[in-house]
């Protein structure tokens, strides 16, 4: 077994009419997915991805609208990724940030490769990465009616960074129970810390790492809006999602077991840090219950949500 990549990366806003047009009039992804948290059907769950919502390019967000400022610390999820095709795509967002007053610093160096760190309306932490020596898992295909051209779009998931203030018992669950694969350090951003670590699955490259940062000076980070609340590997099918299931019980790790999401089939468990892993299958896939060609239009809710729908929508302030 191997897990392929990254699957979603899930965030928390206090707004979603204010993040739908962050992430799709700035940063030009699609909605592929406009549907509930089916464990709190009172809050939206929006899905941001490439133009067919294929695994490995989905950002995800819960609308938790009481969701208080979070204060940036250990014990989280602490930047995700996002891909572009080149180092000159890079210099495209940077004028575009510019002119929309996006948050961002200066390109810089990463392993070898580009990148811009940028952040959100609400301080959510994001970089932009470029796949200009990228070898690794394919990217996805940038949506054709984008406010972005296509040849600069943003293209999937990138690195995923997990700041702890321990980093043995993370780097042991990532490897010994996920499979990764150690590829190599570089320089902590802050003086005085340590290297940070990085970790690949599958085919490698950038959508395919996590990166650790040992912090020993942060607190316990609080979360809120503008944080991570969990990121999710890609399985290939439920089979080998049981596998999976099976190698973590035998690790004595607290799960879920198998949860049907409908449009894929998901495992959570926590590693020793406290941060929220989901195991999430390539299938079925968003285009289940919408026509590729008008995903994220409607409020989509799964079978067994339905005959609540009209209680559900009530509870909901309508996106347009």
């Amino acid at each position: 077994m191997e897990l392929k990549g990254l699957h979603h990366v899930s965030a928390i806003t206090a707004v979603a009419k204010d993040n739908v047009r962050f992430y799709t009039e700035i940063l030009g992804m699609r909605l592929v997915k406009k549907t509930v948290n089916q464990d709190d059907t009172s809050m939206y769950h929006l899905f941001y991805a490439d133009e067919a919502g294929n695994p490995g390019t989905d950002l995800t967000f819960f609308e938790i609208k009481q969701a208080a400022r979070f204060y940036q610390g250990n014990n989280s999820i602490s930047f995700s990724g996002l891909r572009v095709k080149n180092d000159k795509a890079l210099n495209y967002w940077l004028d575009r940030f510019k002119e929309y007053g996006v948050a961002h610093e200066p390109i810089k160096d990463l392993m070898g490769r580009k990148v811009i760190f940028f952040k959100d309306d609400e301080g959510q932490r994001l970089m932009l990465i470029s796949d200009e020596f990228n070898n690794g898992v394919e990217s996805g295909t940038p949506w054709e009616h984008s406010p972005v051209p296509a040849d600069v779009g943003i293209t999937g998931l990138g690195p995923v960074r997990l700041t702890v203030p321990n980093p043995g018992p993370t780097s042991e669950i990532l490897t010994e129970v996920l499979g990764f694969r150690f590829a190599g350090t570089y320089p902590a951003y802050e003086d005085g810390q340590p290297d940070i670590q990085v970790y690949e699955t599958g085919e490698g490259g950038t959508g395919a790492e996590v990166h650790v940062e040992h912090r020993t000076d942060l607190e316990k980070e609080r979360p809120g809006r503008g944080s991570v609340h969990h990121v999710a590997f890609r399985v290939k099918d439920e089979a080998e999602l049981e596998a999976w299931r099976d190698k973590v019980r035998k690790r004595r790790l607290p799960n879920s077991g198998l949860v049907d999401r409908y449009y894929f089939k998901s495992l959570y468990f926590r590693e020793p840090n406290g941060i929220l892993f989901e195991l999430a299958t390539d299938g079925p896939g968003f285009a289940t219950d919408e026509n590729l060609d008008q995903l994220g239009e409607s409020l989509a809710l799964p079978p067994f949500l339905e005959e609540n729908r009209e209680e559900i929508e009530a509870n909901l302030t309508p996106i347009k």
